[in-house]
């Protein structure tokens, strides 16, 4: 069994960065291997990014190449960063193929690049030891919980995810 965990980049407030200029949030880089490297981690990631897109701006066809990768990695491990905006909707497209992994989305309602006001970290940790824990299926980590795929939705009102 392949112990490495594929972690899968697709954007979203997580890896948005603020122009203090303009005051527009974009896209630069993933800010991925300098969390797992603050936070000591010691697991076996591959890191890959997909697309930085903001899940509003999440296509058919982002969904597709997602899932397409999802199958052709090697690994039953999968993290995928995900804008919190359309994640359950990604989760279900995913969650329709039966694929035989541990696949959990997560992602932030604050940028890292805001520091310490952000729960990107605390919801990316969360995440890995999910992955690492729960069987196979789909699930969406936020907020220090998980929820599985077809009980979750983003409470607007709140700002947290919960369980419907």
């Amino acid at each position: 069994m392949n112990d490495q965990i594929q972690v899968f980049v697709t954007g979203g407030t997580f890896d948005k960065e603020y122009n203090f200029i303009t005051g527009e949030l974009f896209f630069k880089d993933t800010h991925l291997p300098d969390m797992f490297e603050l936070g000591r981690s010691t697991l076996n990631l591959d890191v890959k990014t997909l697309m930085m897109v903001d899940s509003l701006e999440m296509t058919d066809d982002n969904r597709t190449m997602i899932k397409d990768q999802v199958i052709d990695c090697a690994s039953d491990k999968v993290l995928l960063t995900h804008g919190t905006d359309k994640m359950v909707e990604t989760a279900t497209y995913l969650a329709t193929f039966d694929i035989p992994k541990t696949i959990v989305l997560t992602g932030a309602m604050v940028p890292i690049a805001f520091g310490t006001s952000s729960d990107g970290f605390f919801n990316l940790g969360s995440a890995l030891a999910f992955v690492q824990t729960l069987p196979q299926g789909v699930y969406i980590a936020m907020n220090g919980r998980y929820f599985n795929w077809d009980a979750v939705v983003k409470d607007r009102e709140t700002g947290y995810f919960r369980e419907l």
